[in-house]
């Protein structure tokens, strides 16, 4: 099932399919290189078409990456083009590999996701760990096209697939007094090559209010394009909460707590100037370093305007009625 959930994506931006589907046009992501405003020129100056192996071919298993085998029934929404399977699969943040986005891909690509198992407990009536497998039988898994927006001021559309993480909170029941949900990314640095530095303190941690967990938005992903998550982009399951940073999209998760009390988390916790436990797109707030009034779009050169909760305003700012999200972020 391929949902949308934004309203304000103009129909004259729909990519043809055939364009859309083509997943052997390689447009490797480069690192921001200290600007957030030379994202897209360093992107198009350092990766031409066809100058290296696609990552994503090296990582499929059957080595073949043709839209038939990745999505069989996969339709383009109407709207927004999605970014292309090799811009999602190169372009990344994900520092227990790597602070390069260029690096991430090549230091994941033998990263080993089976077996994997997430560990549910905290204030619940009914704490499990989940073999991957048995996870993935929770709920019917779902096609969903969500716009994704870095804190860093670059933006991509994914076609993530995965389900909503409200049946993960169902399955546990969670006691009325749980209040939060914790999520923590794996420890292990002969696996995570960069979680030997201090760059962060490991292991990495994010949180919801039960609330935005259990609202429809939030999706556990396990894959995009119709086929299994690549370790780069979070395998086996990451969350996806598409109003908020993408930093908040904790990956490669193995625990899942519900407590009572907002948990740390590791940007809000380790520079709490810069970054904040809500973590809401939010236009009219400015990241100390830079302004989060504008983005810029992965595979384009102008920079267009960041909509307030990343266009999911409708869905989802009930969620902070009477809260400052000036103060709040």
């Amino acid at each position: 099932m391929l949902i949308k959930k934004s309203d304000d994506i103009p129909g004259s931006e729909i990519t043809d399919e055939k364009l859309y589907n083509n997943r052997r046009k390689f447009l490797r992501g480069a690192m921001l290189a200290g600007s957030v405003g030379a994202t897209g020129w360093l992107y198009r100056t350092l990766n031409r078409p066809g100058d290296t192996k696609p990552q994503s071919a090296e990582n499929d298993p059957a080595g073949e990456i043709a839209a038939g085998e990745i999505a069989e029934g996969y339709r383009t929404p109407e709207g927004e083009p999605a970014n292309t399977f090799e811009e999602i699969a190169n372009y990344n943040n994900f520092y227990e590999f790597s602070t390069s986005k260029q690096a991430v891909a090549v230091r994941a690509k033998n990263f080993i996701t089976r077996p994997w198992t997430v560990e549910v407990s905290g204030l619940v009536h009914k704490p499990k760990t989940f073999d991957i497998d048995d996870l993935l039988k929770l709920a019917p898994l779902e096609e969903r096209v969500y716009r994704f927006r870095c804190v860093e001021a670059w933006s991509m559309v994914i076609p993530w697939m995965g389900f909503p993480l409200r049946a993960l909170i169902d399955a546990v029941e969670p006691l009325g007094e749980a209040r939060y949900v914790k999520f923590i990314t794996l420890y292990d640095p002969k696996r995570m090559p960069n979680q030997t530095t201090s760059v962060l303190p490991w292991p990495y941690i994010e949180g919801l209010r039960l609330d935005e967990a259990r609202h429809p938005l939030t999706l556990l992903a396990t894959g995009l394009y119709g086929r299994d998550l690549p370790p780069q982009n979070g395998a086996p399951v990451r969350l996806v909460a598409p109003w908020k940073y993408g930093f908040k999209g904790v990956k490669s998760i193995v625990q899942i707590v519900f407590v009572r009390d907002k948990p740390g988390t590791t940007w809000a916790d380790y520079a709490p100037n810069e970054y904040g436990f809500y973590a809401n797109v939010n236009p009219q707030v400015d990241h100390p370093r830079w302004s989060q009034k504008r983005e810029r779009r992965i595979g384009e050169w102008s920079m267009r305007k960041t909509l307030p909760f990343n266009g999911y305003a409708d869905q989802v700012a009930s969620l902070y009625s009477g809260m400052d999200l000036n103060r709040q972020f």
